[in-house]
């Protein structure tokens, strides 16, 4: 049971009535019931782990790990943990509706602005480190390579749902016309899966897994639509 000191609003707070109120906030926060405690920890946790693909990345760096070809090592890994983030965000409504799983809804959010810094960071690294800033070469890759194409327009269509992610975009564009434009993230999905597809050259095990995935999750989405 949690103890507390009585102050009375005028009176100035001793030295034992504070250490006596810290002591009761204290026992109050280790009696919270455990899924209380969870979902305090859900976010910190979520964070952590969605950082540790880009620590790994940068640790491997360090050491000299990464390939006889460090750049395309640095763009697989992180369209990998791109595709990886988006699809997992998607799949907290479909856990939600089937299975009454709550706690992926609550870093939907988070998940998915981690999966465009990612996209971002996939973007940057050939920008910078692969093209050198050459738009000529860069226009040539985009409108020549197909797989660049649909990347780079998967990219474009995360650019929206990134910038409208705050409650205060809700509020301003209204629910229904947010609803809409977030509705885009279906198909920046299926253009990061037709991008990695038409990347590989020769193991297709990887895109063949993600197609799997995204093919479940638009089939776990539409179920309840026609249900309804």
């Amino acid at each position: 049971m949690a103890s507390s000191a009585r102050v009375d609003s005028g009176a100035p707070l001793t030295e034992e009535g504070a250490r006596s109120a810290a002591m009761g906030a204290k026992s109050a926060a280790l009696d919270a019931p455990p899924r209380a405690r969870s979902l305090h920890l859900l976010h910190p946790m979520v964070f952590v782990v969605c950082l540790l693909p880009l620590a790994k990345l940068a640790l491997d760096g360090v050491r000299g790990n990464l390939s006889a070809n460090p750049i395309e090592e640095v763009m697989n890994r992180l369209g990998f943990w791109t595709l990886t983030l988006l699809l997992g965000s998607l799949f907290a409504t479909p856990l939600k509706t089937l299975f009454g799983f709550t706690k992926p809804m609550r870093v939907r959010r988070m998940v998915g602005l981690f999966a465009f810094f990612y996209a971002a960071l996939h973007f940057l690294t050939y920008l910078v480190l692969d093209q050198a800033f050459d738009l000529s070469d860069i226009g040539a890759d985009i409108g020549k390579r197909k797989f660049i194409t649909i990347g780079f327009a998967g990219f474009l269509t995360l650019v929206p749902l990134a910038l409208t992610s705050t409650d205060r975009s809700v509020k301003r564009l209204g629910f229904r016309r947010w609803k809409r434009i977030h509705r885009l993230v279906y198909l920046a999905a299926v253009l990061g899966v037709v991008h990695f597809v038409w990347r590989v050259k020769a193991d297709y095990l990887e895109p063949a897994l993600f197609a799997v995935a995204l093919a479940a999750l638009l089939l776990a989405r539409l179920a309840p639509a026609r249900a309804r």
